[in-house]
């Protein structure tokens, strides 16, 4: 027996001089104590590792509050986010970070408490200027406090997160030709989801023009955040013009819509209709001016002379001839002349009352002066009249039925009525119901995942079946494998003694690897591989005894 034991080759061991890692760590898991702590130190592993998968999962994703602080502005939002117990830290780049659930709270937080302190700016720029500064770098100071200023007023709007304002003023001179007119150049950050209307893009323009002295609207040049401009182009380039005329024509077509649909929704329905209106307006301006002159003019003034006879038949010469004296003077009398007053006639003689007639007259010179009659009419066509008119309108059929042609007739009628149709014109009114495909859906809410207590929950609960799934899936077997290896051991002890009465040399009897080896079962084993074994379980249960029972068997062999 002595000489089976010693004839047993060594495992584990290499032929080579260094030995395999592999197989040295394959022996040191392969140690009694190492297998019995090995359960528990993989489950503490699972555990430090749930616990760091919680740790990192309800962590919240982490944003710059303020980026670009002074030391002074950090302690100051730092100390009271801490007074708040708003979490915070500070990342690589030396910038606050707060949690996104926090972000909005510790802004309004900060602002409430005028934090952090902003460079002083506007006005009080000016009260910090020293003796004795030259007058460029007091313009500049000067130009510098106006730009803050503009860009605070501008900031009060609503739709306005931030403004910067650049003013470009020329330096005066006493050259009128070399006068230049000051420009604004206004870049504005707006508030996410926001839009300034075309009234508030005026306004800003107004308020920086007014603001310059000598500044003109058309100067000021408006563009956002994201390079839009947002102020219209009035240089005679065009483009203010043809907003303005796509202007005009919106505007008829919504006027022509609202009339459509105010007048069919308590006819059918709110819902039931749909109305496109496709307006061809008459964008050109006009402007004709035109004189005319009357063919017969009137007579200003006129100057000249005739000759001619004696009066005719009611002028005769009377009397007794040759009594010149003694005799009254003829009376005198008043003539009009016919053409430019009276003219006294030659050789003393007067001018017959009356108008003069052209038998009268021997001859006559005048010079005359004529007023041209002059018409001036100035007519000017605006834009905005309608040339053309097309509205289409879909009604929807009722649940039950459908309408009439003689209902679709009146609507027409009504239609045209409402939009004013002129055949002249060629105006095109098409009206036709039908089956919608869909019922118009209500005013959109925002759906419930969109809320903002939705990624909270799903971090914590991700996080929360981790630890779960660590603990059912690795912890739980685990502890079942110990368990069931400390049941074993006692039930392979019973089953070594529940038949002691049984022979164990016998060819038959099972060999139970957990039950205690003596010598005896060592003899009486027959199969080599079997009696490894036993000799194997038995020098790792009981050490001691298998070193007292080599010495036994190797003092028996040297008294033999």
């Amino acid at each position: 027996m002595a000489t089976q034991l010693a004839n047993i080759p060594a495992t584990g061991t290499p032929a080579t001089g260094f030995a395999n890692p592999l197989v040295q760590a394959r022996g040191f898991l392969s140690q009694p104590a190492v297998k019995r702590a090995l359960p528990m130190i993989f489950m503490v592993g699972l555990i430090a590792a749930a616990a760091l998968a919680w740790a990192t999962m309800r962590t919240p994703p982490q944003k710059v509050l303020f980026p670009g602080l002074g030391d002074a502005d950090k302690a100051a939002v730092m100390q009271a986010l801490d007074t708040a117990n708003i979490d915070n830290a500070v990342d690589d780049t030396g910038s606050i970070t707060v949690g996104d659930d926090d972000y909005h709270k510790a802004r309004m937080l900060l602002a409430g408490q005028d934090l952090p302190k902003a460079a002083p700016g506007g006005y009080a720029l000016l009260d910090q200027l020293p003796m004795g500064v030259s007058r460029a770098v007091e313009g500049e100071r000067v130009k510098q406090a106006r730009e803050t200023e503009i860009a605070r007023s501008i900031q009060e709007l609503d739709a306005v997160a931030e403004a910067r304002v650049h003013l470009a003023t020329p330096e005066s001179t006493v050259f009128v030709r070399d006068q230049a007119a000051p420009t604004a150049s206004v870049v504005l950050k707006l508030q996410p989801g926001r839009a300034l209307s075309d009234a508030q893009t005026r306004s800003i323009v107004n308020l920086v023009a007014a603001s310059v002295p000598g500044m003109k609207p058309d100067a000021v040049t408006i563009v956002d955040q994201m390079g839009t401009l947002l102020s219209k182009s009035t240089d005679g380039s065009g483009g203010g013009e043809s907003d303005k005329r796509i202007e005009i024509q919106r505007r008829v077509e919504e006027k022509v819509r609202a009339q459509i649909a105010q007048l069919l929704t308590p006819l059918v329905g709110a819902g039931n209709f749909t109305a496109e209106v496709q307006a061809d307006v008459n964008l050109d301006e006009t402007q004709a001016t035109r004189e005319s002159y009357e063919k017969q003019g009137t007579v200003r003034a006129e100057q000249g002379s005739w000759t001619g006879n004696q009066p005719g038949a009611g002028g005769q010469p009377g009397g007794i001839p040759g009594a010149l004296s003694n005799t009254a003077p003829a009376a005198s009398t008043l003539a009009t002349p016919a053409t430019g007053g009276a003219q006294p006639a030659p050789n003393g003689q007067t001018t017959p009352a009356g108008p003069v007639t052209d038998a009268m007259k021997q001859s006559d010179s005048f010079a005359r002066s004529y007023d041209l009659g002059k018409e001036i009419s100035v007519s000017r066509s605006a834009p905005g009249e309608i040339k053309r008119l097309s509205v289409a309108v879909l009604l929807r059929d009722p649940d039950k039925g459908r309408r009439t042609a003689m209902e679709i007739q009146q609507i027409t009628g009504l239609v045209q009525a409402a939009v004013g149709f002129n055949a002249q014109r060629q105006d095109q009114v098409n009206v036709i119901s039908k089956k919608f495909s869909s019922p118009l859906d209500a005013a959109a809410e925002p759906a419930w995942y969109q809320a903002e207590w939705v990624p909270m929950v799903l971090r914590n609960a991700t996080a929360l079946v981790i630890a779960l799934l660590v603990l059912l899936l690795g912890v739980r077997p685990l502890a079942k494998a110990l368990m069931k290896k400390r049941d074993d051991a006692p039930a392979g002890a019973r089953l070594a003694f529940a038949n002691p009465n049984a022979d164990p040399r016998s060819p038959g009897a099972p060999i139970d690897p957990n039950a205690p080896v003596s010598i005896e079962m060592l003899d009486s084993t027959r199969n080599y591989d079997d009696r490894v074994g036993l000799v194997r379980g038995f020098t790792r249960e009981n050490p001691a005894r298998a070193a007292l029972a080599v010495r036994d068997m190797i003092k028996a062999g040297d008294g033999q």
